[in-house]
């Protein structure tokens, strides 16, 4: 244990569906969750992705929404090559990771990794570089830092709902 915490707030809550439409029109309309911010992220727009260390590229679709000062993420793999996929496969649709806030990326990395966190995916959108951590043995979740502030260096939407 540390004297400081490594992790400083939950930013975003994080879930894989299997149809990003749907789920945006559902959570909107039983729940009023949005507006949605919706993007589409493939190897063209993201760079230094990898998987468990190597050399991947893939593509999703992604939905974002604030719940009060939380970010709400909805996730489409568009392939089988993202963490993304593997989670829908084996557990289907539901909550994937937490974003927490770090107060240094390269730090929070570093002290993640030491203490035997492998990396299990991360690359950069824009200038956000990010990193999911396999945290499922004490979490019980994918935890993900990221060296971003809310929403800051996101391109803007592909569309938007409603």
């Amino acid at each position: 244990m540390t004297d400081k915490p490594l992790f400083k707030k939950i930013m975003q809550v994080g879930l894989v569906v299997r149809d990003l439409d749907a789920s945006v029109k559902k959570q909107w309309d039983e729940f009023g969750i949005g507006p949605w911010a919706i993007y589409e992220f493939d190897p063209a727009r993201m760079k230094n992705m990898t998987v468990r260390g190597k050399p991947v590229e893939h593509a999703m679709r992604m939905a974002l929404a604030m719940i009060g000062d939380v970010m709400w993420e909805l996730i489409q793999p568009l392939d089988d090559e993202s963490i993304y996929a593997e989670f829908l496969d084996e557990h289907g649709e539901g909550i994937h990771h937490i974003l927490f806030g770090v107060d240094d990326f390269d730090r929070g990395e570093a002290q993640l990794k030491s203490r035997g966190h492998e990396v299990c995916q991360g690359g950069q959108i824009g200038e956000i570089r990010y990193a999911y951590f396999d945290t499922t043995r004490s979490l019980h979740t994918i935890a993900e830092i990221a060296d971003l502030e809310e929403d800051e260096g996101l391109p803007p939407p592909d569309a938007t709902y409603p």
